[in-house]
């Protein structure tokens, strides 16, 4: 597997290298179609460098969906180990998932006559939100832009490529990238929604109409 090491406002040492190939070992028997592991080693400094920490963010692509891990700590070694023990375990529970789906096969199932998805817990959208959005009391911040004022709610933006998934397919994805939730759009009702985590092996999805009605905007 071919490793990719990067250093931003730190430089990356030998043996921090010889560790990483160390590491990479333990993915490679986890993980054997990956083909490339991206570490990026993030120095930073705070109130006048009394305060140091170090960000490693680890990025695993192949034949399959990127599975992402990442950790802080004030030694970028430790911060390493604890971002391939993440990387380590997200792993480990995405196959768990694929034995388990082998041997209980999921329950969602789609009704083309109705629209009805059943066997998982769908939650509407809310309208107020919508509402509070719209009207600019929540206040949305572009990533990268410098907050000019103080507001207890700032949305931070990031936008991505739109994906066609089954609900399915998303739960595995949030697995892989270690989130607590992943956007996407429902391959069966064309919606956009999001998977989220709740407790064990359940997950919640949360699934916005194509048009909101205007009274429930007004309300």
């Amino acid at each position: 597997m071919e490793t990719n090491i990067v250093g931003v406002g730190v430089s990356i040492s030998d043996r921090f290298r010889s560790v990483v190939e160390e590491k990479v070992l333990r993915i490679d028997t986890l993980a054997p179609r990956a083909q490339r592991i991206d570490v990026k080693v993030t120095h930073r400094a705070y109130h006048n460098g009394h305060m140091e920490d170090s960000t490693v963010e680890l990025t695993l692509t192949g034949r399959g969906p990127v599975v992402r891990a990442e950790a802080v700590d004030a030694d970028k070694f430790t911060a390493l180990d604890l971002a391939v023990d993440k990387l380590a375990e997200q792993l480990r529970r995405a196959k768990d998932k694929r034995v388990d789906a082998r041997n209980h096969p999921r329950g969602a199932t789609y009704d083309k006559g109705s629209g009805a998805l059943e066997g998982i817990d769908l939650e509407p959208a809310s309208a107020d939100i919508i509402r509070r959005v719209a009207t600019g009391e929540i206040s949305v911040v572009g990533e990268g832009a410098e907050d000019e004022a103080y507001t207890p709610v700032v949305i931070r933006v990031k936008r991505f490529g739109a994906e066609w998934m089954t609900v399915e397919d998303a739960v595995d994805r949030m697995e892989l990238v270690g989130h607590d939730f992943f956007l996407f759009i429902d391959a069966r009702t064309d919606s956009p929604s999001v998977v989220y985590r709740r407790k064990g092996w359940d997950y919640g999805v949360i699934s916005l109409a194509a048009q909101a009605a205007p009274a429930e905007l007004a309300s």
